[in-house]
């Protein structure tokens, strides 16, 4: 064993030093009873002949060799560099009774600045760095900085420069083209902002409503097309690992819905009170589409969002209504007691799906109330008109649509207008559930009287009533009064709309109705622009009979608005303005009003009444002034229209067309119809595992 020792020292050291090993090793195994071979097989021994050999290599003070280590087992002892740090780690392998060495550490080339005659300059760290070819700006590992590996490169690769000098390697390398950084490979960072990348892109085209392939077959290209001209090829390159195939921009939308679905229930969760809108509709698979919004106070304002878009599988049902939005509620831990007040489109006296689920909703939320919408009011109240009115209204439908039911008239029509330069070249289509619409199409219809009555066949009942003047008269007054309810009725259109402001618009359409009656009674029709303008076109007067008709309608609307909004105490008053409250209110107790009291008394509270919306003054105040404060937000909680039903619908039939009747829009409408924007960073955090496979 000694002898086999010697044998593998003498390959690696002098002479000296193997004779001080021999004879070390001999007094050590003298002062034991039992021979080498038996000392290494026992357990307690082996450690100390191993460090005793250790030892006595660490003593000679030059190349390194390891330590002994049995088959079974491996021993890794510290080890200390030695003065001129070239024994750094060592290892005795012991199998069969071997020894076995290992070759010293790689040593690193340093660059020279010489080495640019040759074409290569350095990449990476400078103290251990790899050599660059300026020319093709291949990279070589750093045992390449030999001159001779150099000037070869140079030689096979770049024969027509090899005799250039290191001037002109020097120029090259200073070019504006050369100054780029290369574009590092894909690595996990790349990878994670691809991923980032996909998300974005996906949240934009669920923002946009449309196909999820547009990612792949529009924006990459695109995007690729973009970076390639602005930058270079190696960098469009890039996009490719960005995920943007159908199926992942499905699941990428999906990520960012629940994620705003997790970010709305958590906020619910920690509000005082919430408010509820609900409606329901057929989409284009025939699916009953269920879309519910909320309106909670979150940090210093009132938000609005959509809380659930879920289809009804079965029967459409009060019940089934309901159930799905206790399923809701119940899965995410909501109470129903914080609920104030639920807006639908059915009014109390009505029966129905709608109104039995409103039914039970306050049934589970008792301190719960439930209003009706004040836009279906408004268009429920301008429905009723005098006989000879509604027969003008009707005839005019009736041309319309005898015009728009045939294309070729249609088109007939758009050529006769250019012809005649005319304002427009095209009637609009009256909408029954539209009811916005009918303003437009009167005015249009009018506007294109003179064109109608070149156009019209004879032989058409209906041509007469562009000659005559009656009415002609009663048409314009139409498109007028028409006009005027449809400005009210979109300025109560909109987010953020209060019970306040849609009872002032409606005060302020009451008393102009009781304007616009006097004049007519006076035979004055400055407030109706249309009408104004056609009797002085026509140089003439207005008849008693359609004097009459004018003012019956016109108090007759008066009366049905105020039955539909009917005028009561209102004991929230102060919330509107609380610096005009000089008495207490019968809705505070003593403990708010004076808290409403210190809060008049604030100059710089009156300031920012002065400079906030009504929603956003109260949720500043819950701080300062919880009590009273509290209690106006709850006031200002409740949805006074179904303007976001109506929008939400609107933006579901333009996402889910009939080309893509199996989408399932649910989560395409949470990121469009929502306020919340999605954190993208916080859903990529939650990936074990970014990779570019699509």
């Amino acid at each position: 064993m000694i002898a086999h020792l010697l044998c593998v020292l003498s390959y690696n050291f002098n002479t000296f030093v193997i004779l001080n090993v021999y004879s070390k090793l001999t007094m050590f195994c003298t002062t034991n009873t039992l021979p080498m071979d038996l000392l290494l097989k026992q357990g307690s021994l082996k450690q100390e002949v191993e460090s005793f050999c250790y030892q006595i290599v660490s003593e000679s003070n030059d190349r390194k060799v390891g330590i002994l280590q049995s088959e079974d087992e491996q021993l890794q002892p510290s080890v200390s560099k030695n003065s001129e740090g070239e024994l750094s780690r060592v290892k005795f392998m012991s199998n069969s009774n071997k020894i076995t060495t290992f070759s010293k550490k790689p040593k690193r080339r340093k660059y020279d600045e010489s080495y640019l005659s040759f074409g290569f300059t350095y990449f990476g760290n400078r103290d251990a760095p790899h050599a660059q070819c300026v020319l093709c700006k291949k990279i070589l590992s750093n045992s390449s900085l030999a001159p001779s590996k150099l000037r070869r490169h140079l030689e096979t690769k770049h024969a027509a420069y090899k005799d250039k000098d290191i001037s002109f390697f020097k120029q090259h390398l200073d070019s504006p083209e050369n100054s780029k950084p290369p574009a590092p490979k894909i690595v996990n960072t790349d990878n994670e902002s691809a991923t980032e990348a996909s998300y974005n892109v996906s949240y934009h085209i669920a923002l946009s409503g449309e196909a999820h392939t547009i990612g792949e077959l529009l924006i990459k290209p695109c995007a690729k097309d973009v970076v390639m001209r602005m930058f270079d090829e190696q960098y469009s390159k890039k996009i490719d690992a960005v995920q943007l195939s159908n199926s992942t921009v499905a699941r990428r939308i999906k990520d960012l819905a629940a994620d705003i679905e997790e970010e709305l229930v958590c906020r619910l969760k920690i509000c005082d009170g919430f408010s509820l809108q609900l409606d329901e509709s057929a989409d284009v698979s025939g699916l009953a589409v269920l879309l519910v919004f909320v309106r909670y106070r979150f940090n210093k304002s009132i938000e609005e969002d959509l809380l659930l878009c879920e289809s009804l599988q079965s029967n459409a049902t009060g019940d089934e209504i309901f159930n799905c939005i206790n399923s809701f509620m119940q899965k995410h831990e909501i109470e129903w007691e914080k609920c104030v007040d639920v807006c639908s489109d059915a009014s109390r006296a009505m029966d129905g799906k709608i109104a039995e689920a409103v039914t039970l909703i306050k049934y589970v939320a008792p301190e719960s109330t439930s209003s009706h919408c004040l836009l279906y009011r408004h268009a429920l109240a301008v429905k009723i008109m005098p006989t000879s009115l509604k027969n003008v209204l009707d005839q005019a439908v009736q041309i319309i649509n005898y015009i728009k039911a045939r294309p070729h008239q249609s088109r007939l029509l758009k050529i006769l207008c250019e012809e005649m330069g005319a304002q427009h070249t095209a009637l609009l289509l009256n909408t029954e559930v539209r009811w916005l619409s009918r303003g437009k199409v009167l005015v249009r219809l009018f506007e294109l009287r003179r064109e109608l009555l070149v156009f019209m066949d004879s032989a058409f009942r209906l041509s007469d009533c562009l000659t005559n003047s009656s009415w002609l008269l009663r048409l314009a007054y139409l498109a007028d009064i028409f006009t005027k309810l449809n400005e009210v009725n979109l300025s109560m259109q909109g987010k953020n709309v209060t019970v306040f402001t849609v009872f002032d618009k409606m005060s302020s359409l009451l008393r102009k109705l009781e304007f616009w009656a006097s004049s007519v009674e006076e035979e004055n029709f400055d407030c109706f622009p249309t009408l104004s303008d056609f009797l002085t076109e026509i140089n003439s007067t207005v008849d008693k009979d359609i004097c009459s008709a004018i003012v019956q309608h016109l108090r007759g609307l008066r009366s049905t608005l105020l039955k539909y909004f009917p005028v009561t105490n209102d004991n929230n008053a102060w919330v509107r303005n609380p610096f005009t409250v000089t008495v207490k209110p019968a809705s505070l107790v003593a403990r708010d009003y004076e808290s409403l009291i210190d809060l008049t008394s604030d100059s710089q509270v009156k300031q920012n009444f002065s400079e906030l919306s009504l929603n956003d003054f109260w949720s500043s105040l819950i701080q300062e002034y919880p009590s009273v404060a509290r209690r106006a937000v709850r006031v200002l909680l409740p949805f006074a229209t179904m303007h976001l039903c109506e929008t939400g619908f609107s933006y579901y039939a333009a996402t889910k067309t009939k080309y893509r009747k199996r989408l399932d829009a649910a989560p395409h409408m949470r990121i469009r119809l929502s306020n919340i924007t999605p954190n993208i960073k916080r859903i990529c955090d939650k990936k074990t595992q970014k990779h570019c496979s699509h």
